[in-house]
């Protein structure tokens, strides 16, 4: 009985933080000012909201019914697999449209060279410029 309630203890707990994370991540997507701010909303605050209510359906289903759900591990290691590759197309596709950006946030490191930041073309590693 005490370990039963524990489990759901943590299962709650689980169920709260993700609720969490994902009303977070939606008010990043709402208040961010620039496409590129608010990529983090749904991938990464997002990401772990619906990580961690997996993981509490994972957790108690396997201690009510004495076994593991094959599918649910499947759904987290989909989400975990697809977010970070979806948001670095996203990502990669904004940078191709030139889509504005919030000059506050636009960020010109000193360490970088003129080439990485576009006012010039990239070199290839073997040729030189093409």
């Amino acid at each position: 009985m005490t370990l039963h309630l524990l489990i759901e203890g943590v299962a709650s707990l689980l169920l709260v933080a993700g609720g969490a994370f994902i009303f977070i991540g939606s008010l990043g997507m709402t208040h961010l000012r620039d496409f590129y701010m608010r990529l983090h909303g749904p991938t990464k605050a997002t990401t772990l909201g619906i990580g961690c209510m997996l993981g509490a359906s994972m957790i108690y289903f396997w201690a009510s019914e004495g076994k593991p759900d094959i599918q649910e591990v499947l759904i987290t290691i989909f989400l975990f697999i697809t977010a970070p590759v979806s948001a670095h197309l996203l990502a990669k596709t904004g940078l191709h449209l030139k889509l504005k950006h919030v000059e506050k946030t636009a960020g010109r490191p000193a360490e970088l060279r003129r080439e990485e930041v576009g006012e010039k073309p990239v070199p290839h590693p073997d040729r030189g410029y093409d």
